[in-house]
């Protein structure tokens, strides 16, 4: 029998080797990342990426502000996903043009990558870098918001109140109404430069949270923020008045626009009814009041005296002559003393809302 040459032996076996290993590699299955992708399975969302829910369009941030400046960011979102972030504000003059022009490139592309605000400071840009941070998380808890309102029962409103002029600056409030409850609230202004920067870090957060706990605008000036949390109050009562009749809570929105007291059907929905600006020796006076079932179940001053002595005697007065008008039901209230002019005007006002309601 003849024999098989060594060479083509080696040759075989080398062969036959080689076919069972490309045999072997195409019968295991697509494992990694990539090949599930390209077969249209995408992968798991990792936490803390952007608020999904068919989110679409720009969405930009509070101003965030620094130490050098403020900070704004806006994003474009398609489906819920950041497909561009850019700074609408940012430091600027001196050094802070050159930092600026270096960082919010950077810190675009961060988010964007992201997908959320947990991105990484720019060395040598803190400040630039915290703002953006703040402002671009902003950005996404109202795409959030807005995303949740899609989902939920569609009759979501954003109602921004008037602008509420202050001693310190105007504050200006802007609320979320859901499901007949507010579900937001946000200053869109408020006082800033030298003290008042730290006195609204501090106060309009806590003002933020009770507003939306109360469901109205009957919430507790902040202690050492008397002005802000006036002008917040005035504001956010503007905004909840703006909700159409049935569009909002009962609570939060009942007041504005709903059937007179005593009006058609029997039952008595609840009247926001202003009074006619009483001009006095010290200054405007202007009563706002709640009706309901035939009473009055709230009265406020949204204009009174201010300035000097005037800001003593009106916040002493004010609160005991809408007591006195809520315990009545009428403008037959008697004057505070040592407020005779105030008292004066506030009758003549709350009367004037009271005709309105032809009671």
């Amino acid at each position: 029998m003849r024999k098989s040459h060594p060479v083509r032996r080696a040759v075989l076996a080398g062969a036959a080797t080689v076919s069972g290993i490309v045999l072997l590699l195409s019968l295991k299955p697509a494992s990694d990342p990539g090949s599930a992708q390209a077969a249209g399975q995408a992968p798991p969302a990792a936490a803390g990426q952007a608020p999904q829910g068919g989110v679409n369009g720009a969405v930009t941030g509070d101003a965030a502000q620094t130490q050098y400046g403020a900070v704004q960011v806006r994003l474009t979102m398609n489906n819920g996903k950041i497909t561009q972030a850019e700074a609408v504000q940012a430091p600027k003059g001196g050094r802070s043009d050159q930092i600026t022009a270096s960082s919010v490139p950077r810190l675009n592309q961060a988010a964007v990558a992201a997908q959320s605000a947990e991105i990484d400071a720019v060395s040598g840009a803190t400040y630039t870098s915290a703002g953006y941070k703040k402002s671009l998380q902003s950005a996404l808890d109202k795409a959030k918001a807005s995303a949740g309102a899609q989902q939920g029962s569609g009759n979501a409103q954003t109602l921004t109140g008037d602008v509420a002029q202050t001693q310190y600056g105007p504050v200006q409030v802007r609320v979320t109404v859901a499901g007949g409850k507010i579900t937001k609230a946000e200053a869109v202004q408020a006082p800033k430069g030298g003290r008042s920067d730290q006195i609204t870090s501090s106060s309009v957060p806590r003002l933020n949270q009770a507003a939306v706990a109360a469901g109205s605008a009957d919430i507790d000036a902040v202690s050492g923020a008397t002005y802000t949390s006036a002008g917040y109050k005035k504001s956010l009562q503007s905004a909840l008045d703006k909700a159409p009749a049935g569009g909002g809570s009962s609570q939060a929105a009942g007041s504005g626009g709903g059937q007179a007291a005593g009006s058609g059907g029997g039952q008595a929905a609840a009247q926001t009814l202003t009074g006619s600006v009483a001009q006095t020796q010290y200054g405007p006076v202007q009563v706002r009041v709640t009706v309901a079932g035939g009473k009055i179940t709230k009265a406020e001053a949204v204009q009174a005296p201010k300035g000097g002595r005037s800001d003593q005697i009106t916040s002493s007065s004010v609160p005991r002559l809408n007591q006195a008008a809520v315990a009545a039901g009428n403008a037959q209230i008697d004057a505070v003393s040592g407020a005779t002019y105030t008292s004066a005007g506030y009758k003549k006002s709350l009367q004037s809302a009271l005709d309105q309601a032809g009671g």
